[in-house]
């Protein structure tokens, strides 16, 4: 059988090791996984105690239209119920982007490295990919639209970006903004705004007003704790939202998903301890960096990117060895790096001082 000549040089996209993997390999029985940047303090009980009574007639297809859960966040975000788009996952949403603009002959514009989605769908829809490499961890906004001609379609800004945690700040975006063509397509994925510090952080969400060409997206999956449910959205003038909804899948989204996720609204108390939690173990962790000498991004999102004087694969194996999961930069494209998502302040304590263990021994045989 014959595939789309593509296929021959996509891999799946592999996610970080189980839990239950890691247990089988090394004999451990307490492990860590702070690789795929979930919150470690899980989910908002308020979610777990409304769901319960919600399981029922699950032999009735969900809500194509989200309606309930469409009324309550257009309200949280004050925009229309028709500027939402929703997704099995925000990565659902850039596929939906990706299927609805991309084709053979035109191109699209992101950093590298960045969430490895745009590229994937981006190649599988035919369309050239123009990646540019960020500079101490930020887009390189000018080269990007350097980047930009009459066949390109879609540009991806991922504020804060995934995996150095960098963020676009006001006025990168407007002057961005101010010069990207009208008909190209500016996606900007806010996985995780939720972490934001700086209030410098760019305000996408009121310049939807301004430009017609600006999409947003988001999740439920990590402040909020749902990612088992996958569960995101995109939001873009009514316009642009109903010339992407042909390509979304009916009932994409599931009745527990959406239900969860208006549950999660109604508890802005768990986001705020979240937050909160985040910035102080965060700090901690930039505090044990910068004793030991170590390099890392000023990430805004809920992990860092840690520069090694070792490489990342061998950091990453001796922390397995110690019953913690976490994410190699050799495998994001920034050897001698690990990504490391915030955990419970116990686990971070614990890990920090495996760490300088292993930095230790490697000092005295160098």
């Amino acid at each position: 059988m014959r595939t789309k000549p593509i296929f021959s040089q996509l891999n799946p996209y592999v996610p970080g090791k189980t839990i239950e993997e890691v247990r089988e390999a090394y004999g451990l029985d307490n492990i860590v996984k702070l690789a795929s940047n979930e919150n470690p303090l899980g989910f908002s009980e308020h979610v777990q105690k409304g769901l319960q009574e919600s399981i029922t007639q699950l032999e009735i297809y969900p809500d194509g239209y989200a309606r309930q859960i469409r009324n309550v966040l257009a309200s949280s975000l004050e925009v229309d119920e028709k500027q939402i788009l929703f997704g099995n996952g925000s990565d659902e949403v850039v596929q939906i982007i990706c299927r609805t603009f991309l084709e053979p002959g035109t191109n699209t514009v992101m950093a590298t490295p960045t969430f490895p989605q745009y590229r994937h769908n981006a190649l599988i829809e035919g369309a050239e990919v123009r990646e540019v490499p960020v500079v101490d961890g930020e887009h390189d906004l000018e080269t990007m639209l350097n980047q930009i001609d009459e066949q390109t379609r879609v540009v991806w800004l991922c504020n804060p970006n995934n995996p150095t945690g960098n963020m676009i700040d006001q006025t990168a975006f407007d002057h961005f903004m101010s010069l990207c063509p009208e008909d190209v397509l500016v996606v900007v994925d806010e996985a995780y705004r939720e972490y934001v510090t700086d209030f410098s952080y760019a305000d996408s969400l009121n310049a939807l007003s301004t430009y017609p060409n600006l999409m947003i997206t988001r999740t439920f999956s990590k402040a909020y704790g749902l990612a088992a449910l996958r569960f995101g959205y995109g939001i873009a003038k009514e316009e642009l939202i109903s010339t992407l909804e042909p390509a979304r899948e009916p009932f994409n989204t599931n009745v527990l998903a959406q239900k969860a996720a208006m549950l999660a609204l109604e508890d802005s108390a768990f986001i705020q301890h979240t937050y909160e939690h985040n910035k102080k173990v965060k700090k901690e962790m930039m505090a044990f960096c910068d004793r030991l000498g170590l390099g890392y991004y000023p990430s805004e999102a809920n992990f860092l990117l840690i520069h090694l004087p070792i490489s990342g694969d061998e950091m990453t194996e001796h922390l397995l060895q110690n019953g913690y999961i976490v994410r190699s930069g050799e495998a994001l494209g920034i050897p001698n790096s690990i990504r490391l998502t915030m955990g419970r302040e116990e686990d971070m304590n614990h890990i920090m001082k495996v760490m300088e263990d292993k930095l230790s021994s490697v000092s005295k045989h160098s």
